[in-house]
């Protein structure tokens, strides 16, 4: 599974918005539908808020892909 770092500037990011800036989806809609769906885990388990608080450290999955959080 390819790993990706993306750095944040703020304590926390909100799970769609960090999909969104990760460059997985282009639209705040399709970040939502996706997690609504049950198609993305956080810290390997599905989650299902997308206001969900990401912080440096934790890992988002969807597609293949691992994005990880780190401090910028």
């Amino acid at each position: 599974m390819e790993s990706v770092k993306k750095a944040i500037s703020t304590e926390y990011i909100r799970l769609d918005s960090f999909l969104k800036l990760c460059g997985t989806f282009e639209t705040g809609g399709q970040s939502k539908a996706a997690i609504q769906g049950g198609e993305v885990k956080v810290n390997g388990e599905i989650c299902y808020m997308r206001g969900k608080k990401i912080r440096p450290g934790d890992r988002a999955e969807y597609g293949g892909k691992t994005y990880e959080a780190v401090s910028k």
